[in-house]
């Protein structure tokens, strides 16, 4: 256990003494369970622990409960918990409600407004028949919370109301563009197609080498060095040293050796130079336009027959140096598409779904046409903008890969679906050939199964395509 005390001023803002206290635990991922609601028709109960008459808690009766929800994750008969807490069970069972957008209806009356601290309410995969657990309802289909004497409340107005307070301060709308209608894009490669997908690459490697340059502001190289590994790959990661100018000199040089060496190139994602003002990426893609580097790209391309992929801040990388979607290093132009800054203009940090939409990428040669995966986004410039000439190259060609959808399968622009308002729903491109994939979403992030509370499919198998493109 840790506490901080804060005190201080920025500016105009003065920090009020803030105590904030936080623990960490150790614990197999396995046996985790979130507070939001899961399923519909699931029982929920309430486990109280006793309170004297300070509202403190039975230590000992509080251990007992501990052990009973530690025994219900641990048999996977617990699907969600949450603790009441000042605002008693109405506020929590909203909550729960929230989540995942899943009603609620009370078959018990209790008293909803009055603190429990320290007791729990408990979604069930079956009955449970245990004597401290009371039935305190049912998750229903309808987006609505019923309460023991009928009365119904409706969770869109809920949410609504709870999201209202904080909405002109920290604004979750962008009503400039959620109206705007995008037609959805399937590309029919066998219908016309400008890549022979059956063609086999020229190598046949059993373990292709994957270089992994780490920049000033990278972080997410471990995260795709284990993805790599996992995947069959070798990678080796390099950190690119800018302290003194033989250090540059020197980076650049062992860059050359590696790249010359690598089948695949991986940008990761991270805040290069700490997300330069005006266009993310700068610092990484000066670095690559060196004529040493440009080289190496050049024959990493059209002689080793090798892949490329950024993500996030790589994909900010890879745009800026017209990898794609022109497929080699190119200067730049206003005619070129772009990734800017997020229409909400902050940074926005969530799980998206997407849709694969083009399968002319060797990067996706291990899902299907039109499968759509929950993937986690963390980005302040993501939002892909390009003049309507380029969208509709881009489109013909089959170079968008990936589109960012609703939960019917639909591109749009409503920013609950698409984070950053990107022109076409966009989340990804490639080169015309394939071979180069620029995407926004951190598929690495999801790779390890360290998002198990989040309904979805989350395994776009980005890496082990790569990795099979050389067998």
């Amino acid at each position: 256990m840790e506490k901080i005390q804060c005190l201080g001023s920025y500016n105009d803002l003065d920090v009020p003494p803030t105590l904030v206290s936080f623990c960490i635990g150790v614990v197999d991922t396995n046996k985790v369970v979130s507070n939001e609601f899961k399923k519909e028709n699931s029982k929920v109960y309430i486990l109280k622990t006793k309170i004297d008459d300070n509202y403190l808690p039975d230590f000992e009766d509080l251990k007992e409960n501990y052990e009973i929800i530690y025994k219900l994750i641990s048999d996977k008969k617990a699907l969600s918990v949450a603790t009441i807490r000042q605002f008693g069970i109405a506020d929590t069972i909203t909550k729960m409600c929230i989540g995942n957008k899943i009603g609620f209806k009370f078959t018990a009356n209790k008293c909803l407004f009055k603190p429990k601290y320290a007791s729990f309410i408990i979604e069930a995969k079956e009955d449970l028949n245990i004597d401290k657990l009371e039935l305190l309802g049912n998750t229903i289909s309808k987006k609505e919370i019923v309460l023991f004497e009928g009365d119904k409340l409706n969770l869109e107005e809920l949410i609504k109301i709870w999201e209202e307070p904080l909405e002109k301060v920290f604004p979750t709308k962008c009503k400039n563009i959620e109206n705007k209608k995008i037609e959805n894009i399937l590309y029919n490669v066998e219908a016309d197609a400008h890549i022979d997908l059956k063609k086999p690459c020229k190598l046949h490697i059993a373990k292709p080498k994957v270089f992994i340059p780490v920049f000033p502001g990278t972080n997410c190289e471990y995260d795709l060095m284990k993805a790599f590994i996992d995947a069959g790959g070798d990678p080796n990661i390099f950190v690119f040293k800018n302290i003194k100018e033989n250090d540059i000199e020197d980076s650049i040089k062992e860059m050359e050796k590696r790249i010359n060496n690598a089948q695949i190139i991986m940008l990761p994602g991270g805040f290069s130079s700490g997300d330069e003002p005006d266009g993310s990426g700068k610092f990484i893609a000066t670095v690559f336009r060196n004529p040493r580097l440009r080289e190496a790209i050049n024959k990493h391309l059209n002689e080793q027959d090798g892949l490329i992929l950024g993500i996030c801040n790589g994909f900010q990388a890879l745009i800026k140096l017209g990898l794609v979607p022109y497929g080699k290093i190119v200067e730049p132009n206003g005619d070129m598409p772009t990734l800017t800054y997020n229409e909400i203009a902050r940074h926005q940090s969530k799980l998206v779904t997407t849709k694969v939409v083009s399968k002319i990428s060797p990067w996706f040669s291990k899902v299907n046409l039109g499968d759509e995966f929950v993937i986690p986004i963390s980005h302040g410039e993501g939002r892909f903008v390009a003049s309507d000439e380029v969208m509709e190259e881009l489109i013909k060609n089959g170079q968008v890969a990936t589109q960012y959808v609703d939960f019917d399968g639909n591109a749009t622009y409503n920013i609950n679906y698409n984070p950053n308002g990107s022109t076409y729903a966009v989340e990804g491109i490639t080169s015309k050939d394939g071979r180069i994939l620029g995407k926004m979403g951190h598929s690495e992030r999801s790779y390890r199964g360290n998002i198990i509370n989040v309904p979805g499919n989350m395994d776009q198998k980005l890496f082990e395509s790569g990795i099979e493109y050389y067998k």
